[in-house]
């Protein structure tokens, strides 16, 4: 911990007055409307971008209304079969006389749901005979009222959104699903620089809108990069344990940014006893109080959370599970893995789809995994669960009055969910996988892998720690059933140790943005004050341990906000990164054979990774992927095609070299952005991986995407490779591997051949990556970065 950083001011390049509270927006004639005075523009372009992604007015306001209706329906539903259900009846328990007309006699054979439900009166009777229930009802229908107004408000505030997209944008509302989310902000810089919306700068840039819209999300994502959320805790026979719910979650960004007490002032500005260090003690003090009184708070509701919670679960996977009972071992990103794969200035659309691209590869990885114990005593309770499933089938099928056994029909469900969850733990024993290679496939898609998984991919250390970022279904439902009582114990007892950091961290890592304010300065993307030396050639960076962001956050962040907003310029030292990796890309590509030879690979590639064809991207990164294999596997030998060896760096590079370099015969188009652009990606008709059925397949925007989506998935492999190579030689010294990056004046590396390059693979069974990063030893800067 630093105690001795300063809050930063960073001066923008046009003169601009200092707060935001005097925030106009000139908008001319014929733009004149409910937009033109905007005091909050955070709230303005989440609003904006929050219209785009759930398409709409119309979705919106009917998701806003089923979600009130739904809330409504469990409250009214649960107090129903509470208070209003005779269960007697229902079971069978009493018998039930019937009076019918003519004197017949009566029919005790058959219990009708209207029999065991009682009568509206008595229903109302025994409603006002339970205190609780009163306490409850009373309680429910505050929070429905208070939600009400929220979402009337809501949607008087989206109409105007829809009247700025329709007006200002000149987007249709029912033409906007045919509009990106880069479209949609390009219009919106495009507005500013023509009508002048905002007075605190003539030109808004991308960057702009995203801290705007993330700007407390950068903040969390920065704490979980510097480890000082969540809470870990060890947990015996589970272990380490990593807690994070949305419960807890809503508490910490009431705790930090919006509740009464937080660390901000408004939306925008961080509270000005938090930017000096002299305070720090008594802040650290007071934020714990905050802590515990917002911990006691929690621990008074517990009983109606959780009350909700367990309802609410009922309600949404009972049928689920009953359906398919094998849902419950199905796998999702968790939440603490959604903020520690996350970008710095990343976008929830954004985040989903590259979580999305990653899901398949994640299962096959853990599911590479068997336990040999477990699967033994799956098929055994398989078979034992199985065999009495059968008999019960068959005197079912044989006689159908067997059905009207008591219980016949719950031990055949359960013995169903039974047989179906063991043969989950029973592992296919035709399927064989490479845990090094579909890991790597994982690490291309979510971008961030602990150095310690490299080469370690199939123990068991590495998947319980992949488990605690892709966890299985019934541990999130457990979880969030667990969060009403264990938030408040974290609040109380585990987050006040922090205190002292977590003020530590908003003065050190806070930068005001003139006509922005306040934002984390992770979220600049500036490698000189938060970048890794593990990460970058030597020189780019200033950074102090305490400064730099982990896991090479800074640099992939950068690179992944420069390919999907092409015509964003980073900052002078940002672009000289961008710009010597570029150079780095194309020296590895010389010495690595052609795309079009790795992309030929692609069905054999997809093969070795995969029991299902590949398409692009996938193919070309399985391409990519498996060339170290097809390298080492001894082929070079036997076919012509593989006689040039390459490791995934190297062909990364090539394949990322191809997307800069039209195909042979044809000339580079024009630039794909709008001119004054800086992206040289071609257009997506020039990609080499996308066939020419793709092409009609897909629209401009979702090539464009497919496209930034492999570009970012091959940096990622690629930045991954140099940082292993850096990390090697760091740790001994020795002969430059082939591709390394020398510093000026450094002597050349001896040339290394095609033939002795082979031999080595062959004798390694692993080549060593063609591209490194050199790096001279040089100690590290402790001093602390003031402003």
């Amino acid at each position: 911990m630093a105690a001795q950083g300063e809050y930063q001011r960073l001066e923008d390049d046009e003169d601009s007055p200092p707060g935001e509270e005097e925030l106009l927006v000139h908008v001319t004639e014929g733009l004149q409307d409910s937009w033109h005075h905007i005091k909050n523009l955070d709230n303005f372009f989440t609003k904006i971008y929050h219209f785009h992604q759930k398409n709409g007015f119309a979705c919106m306001m009917l998701s806003d209304l089923f979600e009130l209706v739904q809330f409504l329906f469990v409250v009214t539903f649960t107090t129903f079969l509470l208070c209003c259900v005779e269960y007697d009846v229902l079971f069978a328990n009493r018998p039930l006389n019937h009076s019918h007309a003519g004197g017949l006699a009566p029919d005790r054979s058959k219990v009708t749901l209207p029999d065991a439900v009682l009568p509206a009166p008595q229903c109302a009777q025994r409603i006002r005979a339970s205190g609780w229930i009163i306490f409850l009802l009373v309680m429910a229908a505050v929070f429905w009222l208070y939600r009400l107004v929220k979402v009337l408000c809501s949607l008087l505030s989206y109409w105007e959104i829809r009247t700025f997209y329709i007006k200002a944008l000149n987007i249709p509302s029912d033409g906007l699903c045919n509009y990106s989310w880069q479209e949609v902000q390009a219009r919106l810089i495009s507005l500013q620089r023509e009508q002048q919306m905002c007075v605190h700068k003539k030109e808004l840039t991308e960057l702009d809108i995203y801290h705007r819209i993330l700007r407390f999300k950068n903040y969390t994502v920065a704490m979980v990069n510097k480890s000082l959320l969540p809470v870990r805790f060890h947990v015996p026979l589970l272990g380490h344990v990593v807690f994070l719910t949305q419960g807890l979650k809503y508490n910490l960004e009431l705790l930090f940014f919006w509740g009464p007490g937080s660390l901000f002032q408004n939306k925008w500005n961080l509270q000005p006893q938090y930017k000096r260090a002299g305070s720090r003690l008594e802040l650290a003090q007071r934020l714990a109080r905050t802590m515990v009184l917002l911990g006691l708070a929690n621990l008074l509701l517990c009983p109606f959370v959780l009350v909700w919670q367990v309802l609410y679960a009922f309600f949404s996977y009972t049928e689920i599970i009953k359906r398919e009972p094998g849902s419950l071992g199905a796998r999702r990103w968790s939440l603490y893995g959604r903020h520690y794969l996350r970008h710095f200035n990343e976008l929830n659309h954004e985040l989903q789809a590259r979580l999305s691209r990653g899901y398949k590869p994640a299962t096959k990885y853990m599911n590479s995994f068997t336990s040999p114990l477990l699967t033994v005593l799956a098929k055994n309770v398989g078979f034992f669960a199985g065999s009495i499933l059968a008999v019960l089938i068959v005197l079912t099928v044989y006689d159908e009055d067997v059905l009207t056994v008591q219980h016949i029909l719950t031990a055949i469900t359960l013995l169903g969910l039974v047989v179906t969850v063991a043969r989950s733990f029973i592992p296919d024993e035709h399927m064989v996988w490479c845990p090094e290679q579909l890991l790597q496939c994982v690490l291309a898609h979510i971008h961030y892998m602990p150095d310690h998984w490299q080469g370690n991919a199939s123990k068991s250390e590495t998947r319980a720690e992949m488990a605690q970022l892709f966890q299985y279904k019934a541990v999130f439902i457990l979880e969030e059933l667990l969060s009403p009582i264990l938030t408040p114990l974290i609040l109380i007892f585990a987050l006040p140790t922090r205190a002292l950091d977590i003020v530590d961290f908003f003065r050190n890592f806070t930068v005001e943005v003139v006509g922005v304010g306040d934002i984390c300065s992770f979220a600049q993307l500036d490698v000189r004050n938060h970048g890794n030396p593990q990460w970058l050639p030597a020189g780019h960076t200033e950074a102090s341990v305490y400064r730099q962001a982990e896991n090479g956050k800074t640099e992939l962040s950068l690179m992944h906000f420069a390919i999907t907003n092409p015509r964003w310029q980073p900052p002078p030292q940002s672009e000289l990164f961008l710009s010597h990796l570029k150079e780095k890309v194309q020296q590895d590509a010389a010495a690595a054979p052609p795309a079009q030879r790795i992309l030929a690979e692609g069905p054999l590639g997809a093969s070795l990774l995969s029991d299902e064809s590949a398409a692009a991207p996938d193919g070309l990164l399985a391409s990519v992927l498996a060339r170290p294999l097809l390298s080492a596997g001894g082929l070079a030998s036997r076919e012509r095609r593989f006689v040039q060896p390459c490791s995934a760096a190297g062909a990364a590079a090539s394949v990322l070299a191809s997307l800069c370099s039209p195909p042979p015969g044809r000339p580079r188009p024009p630039a794909a952005d709008s001119p004054g652009g800086r992206s040289d990606r071609l257009l997506p008709e020039d990609s080499l991986f996308l066939s020419e059925s793709r092409l009609l397949s897909l629209s401009r925007s979702v090539l464009l995407a497919e496209v930034a989506s492999a570009e970012m998935s091959l940096h990622a492999i690629y930045m991954h490779e140099l940082h292993q190579q850096q990390q090697q030689q760091q740790q001994g010294p020795g002969p430059h591997a082939v591709g390394v990056w020398m510093p000026a004046g450094a002597p050349k590396p001896p040339a290394v051949t095609a033939g002795s390059a082979a031999r080595a693979s062959q004798a390694q069974h692993r080549e060593m990556p063609l591209g490194g990063w050199a790096e001279e030893d040089e100690d590290e800067d402790e001093e602390e970065q003031t402003g």
